[in-house]
């Protein structure tokens, strides 16, 4: 996919892999909306794509962490924009960010499920016009290959929590949300894919569990934007990449019945059912 004049939203972007996927559409001559809750950070970015000579992209702060930030992120970028190419939904917590201790969202929902799935669940389905608008659009929804099986009987993790176990949990919920939303959305010329972009990148999140970094950020900022334009990966939606290569996430993720529970549960916590 030619990038130029393509728009493109990454959820947290001011940081981490997102800032090298954003740094790098923007050389593509893409027009890049950047999100973060940081404005400092994202004025820093948005001067070092400057000074390399591309067009200065397009800052969103908002808090994920809460259906009404998320919501006010949404209205934003309609209120901005008639189209949309791709939805980046990157921003995520890892296992330990603000400790290991579990932690609840301003809606009462536990904190990585929050941040790291029902925020691009909800941006997905409030972003669908300028998706629509703009087919063939595309939806990236970064994961990982660190899955943990729904237990529908405590989504929310209130006995025998982990913060390794919460954040794989809503990395196998974003992995089913894609391959339901990519049957929902085929005939409207939007696929709909999802990837782990590379084990233990050097981040900000990587370091705040305290890992060794294994891979670099430019490694898992590739094999996003392999997603984002790939001429291969054109019209072949649902799917989970590790890295550039196609791969089986966690068996829960093609349960059908599983995944309708999610969706209907989903639903409900974001206010969509209603």
């Amino acid at each position: 996919m030619d990038m130029r004049g393509k728009t493109v939203l990454i959820t947290g972007s001011t940081d981490g892999v997102g800032r090298y996927v954003a740094g790098r559409l923007a050389a593509e001559g893409a027009r890049v909306l950047i999100h973060g809750r940081d404005a400092a950070r994202a004025k820093t970015l948005i001067d070092e794509i400057v000074k390399a000579g591309h067009a200065a992209p397009t800052f969103y702060q908002a808090d994920l962490s809460s259906r009404a930030g998320t919501i006010e992120l949404a209205a934003a970028v309609i209120r901005d924009h008639k189209r949309l190419d791709v939805f980046v939904s990157n921003a995520g917590i890892g296992s330990q960010n603000g400790g290991p201790q579990r932690q609840e969202s301003p809606d009462g929902h536990e904190l990585r499920f929050a941040v790291n799935y029902l925020s691009g669940f909800l941006l997905a389905h409030l972003l669908l016009p300028l998706l629509n608008a703009a087919a063939p659009s595309r939806i990236v929804n970064v994961a990982s290959l660190g899955q943990h099986p729904i237990d529908f009987d405590d989504v929310m993790i209130t006995r025998g929590y982990s913060g390794s176990r919460a954040y794989a949990q809503s990395k196998l919920a974003q992995i089913m949300f894609t391959i339901d939303f990519a049957e929902e959305a085929k005939h409207r010329g939007i696929t709909v894919n999802s990837l782990h972009p590379a084990t233990y990148m050097n981040t900000t999140m990587v370091r705040a569990g305290g890992i060794t970094p294994m891979s670099t950020v430019e490694q898992g900022g590739d094999a996003i934007l392999h997603l984002v334009s790939g001429d291969d990966v054109a019209g072949r939606s649902g799917l989970f990449f590790n890295g550039m290569n196609e791969a089986r996430a966690n068996p829960q993720a093609y349960d059908a019945e599983a995944r309708k529970r999610l969706r209907a549960l989903s639903l409900e916590l974001t206010g969509l059912s209603g």
